[in-house]
């Protein structure tokens, strides 16, 4: 493969997006260009290597021998250009995965953030679970999220780095006319009995439907078997209107309309909540991010474990790192 004297950086961040999506339209959407534009980038770029870096048909594109070599070259250009950047103060906007819209956690931190480094964008995005959002962290679509590291897989979790940031008390929400409603807490062994939704069979949140099956275990509370895919808080909402099942939650769960929120007790169920990143990441805006996590967490108390506060055994090397 010749290399040419001179390479714009704009050329192999076009041919890294498309290797990350392999589909030219969603890289364009990704880079915010044209998708016509995205194509003449590439094809420069490989009439100035003299190599052709993709196989396009009508139904896929994959990348070539001569692009799986350039794959590792071009990331490391372009992560040296960003570093040079935000050496000088211009960054690119930092992209910060908040879960979901009404959960506190992430939004305190991102906010604290911004209060430290206004000089740099930190922009909030809203999906759901940290399974969903680790294939986009590795692939660099996204910057940092926040959820339950113990829960990823292996292999998701060898290129991502972490920050434990809270033990975040459970809750659960009720229909208002349910038995258990009049409770200022409920007791765990009260659920008893009782189906409670815990997102099973959503692919972006297995690490939320895992944490309950370790905390219903031996206790007579059955997981909810999967249901329909509700996008949006309205659907959500109608869903389980419908079906009428407890929902496993957090103390800060967005209020719904015809439900009570009541925390967990007997004992204290924790959800352990980590800041998470692509290992190598480097950006001004996320040094913010991670000294507004630790402030908090420090004058909060966050990573104080309340007496008879619970986890699963498999966390506890992961908030505990220094143990």
């Amino acid at each position: 493969m010749p290399t040419p004297a001179h390479l714009d950086p704009r050329l192999l961040r076009a041919f890294v997006t498309v290797a990350e999506e392999l589909h030219f339209t969603r890289a364009a959407a990704r880079l915010y260009i044209a998708q016509q534009a995205l194509s003449r980038d590439v094809r420069r770029l490989e009439r100035e290597l003299a190599a052709e870096l993709f196989v396009r048909t009508t139904r896929q594109v994959t990348l070539t021998a001569d692009g799986e070599r350039l794959l590792p070259y071009a990331r490391r250009v372009l992560a040296a250009q960003d570093e040079l950047l935000a050496a000088f103060g211009q960054a690119r906007p930092l992209l910060v995965d908040l879960n979901s819209q009404g959960l506190a956690t992430g939004r305190r931190v991102l906010h604290r953030a911004r209060e430290l480094a206004p000089e740099h964008e930190l922009m909030a995005r809203y999906e759901s679970g940290l399974t969903g959002a680790a294939a986009d962290l590795l692939a660099g679509r996204l910057d940092a999220s926040f959820g339950r590291v113990a829960g990823l897989a292996p292999a998701l979790r060898a290129g991502l780095a972490h920050q434990p940031v809270r033990y975040e008390p459970m809750a659960v929400v009720l229909p208002d006319d349910h038995p258990l409603a009049p409770l200022e807490a409920v007791p765990l062994a009260a659920l008893a009995g009782e189906t409670v939704y815990a997102g099973a069979g959503n692919p972006r949140t297995p690490e939320w439907t895992d944490l309950a099956h370790r905390l219903f275990e031996g206790r007579g509370i059955r997981v909810a078997s999967p249901l329909p895919l509700a996008v949006g808080d309205e659907e959500f909402e109608r869903i389980m209107a419908k079906t009428r099942h407890p929902i496993l939650a957090v103390v800060d769960f967005p209020a719904m309309p015809r439900t009570v929120l009541r925390p967990l007790v007997e004992p204290v169920p924790l959800s352990p909540v980590s800041l998470v990143w692509r290992k190598g990441l480097v950006h001004p805006g996320f040094d913010a991010l991670r000294r507004a996590a630790a402030e908090i967490a420090t004058s909060e108390g966050w990573l104080t474990r309340p007496t008879g506060g619970w986890i699963p055994a498999t966390d506890e090397a992961f908030m505990n790192p220094h143990k």
